[in-house]
């Protein structure tokens, strides 16, 4: 009888551990350039930058803004921009994850297409 309890009692901590896991998602779409006349080619599509943040009970980890500079930053580093050069269709997306209502996990993912205006 105690074995049965015992091992419903760790079958039910088990299953409120694996299940507190969760995500949520959002973003937005910025354009930095005008693309309005027929001036411009594109050299590279869909490049991103990712910087990440953890939070322990709400604490630590970067401010949305410093997280958004960072995957810019290093999206920068990845694919330097050039003489007539600039970001195109630029998408900004958080990805956050909680776990056991203790910790969560930002994720800032950046994302553009570089043009080269003639």
């Amino acid at each position: 009888m105690k074995k049965n309890i015992l091992s419903s009692i760790i079958a039910v901590i088990i299953a409120v551990l694996v299940s507190s896991c969760s995500a949520t998602h959002s973003g937005y779409m910025a354009n930095s350039a005008a693309l309005s006349s027929a001036n411009f080619s594109y050299l590279k599509q869909n490049i991103n930058g990712q910087a990440t943040a953890t939070y322990v009970l709400g604490i630590g980890g970067l401010a949305k803004a410093t997280l958004v500079d960072n995957a810019k930053q290093r999206m920068l580093e990845n694919n330097p921009l050039k003489s007539n050069q600039t970001f195109a269709n630029l998408t900004v997306n958080f990805k956050n994850s909680y776990y056991l209502g203790l910790f969560a996990k930002v994720k800032c993912t950046v994302t553009a297409d570089i043009v080269e205006f003639k």
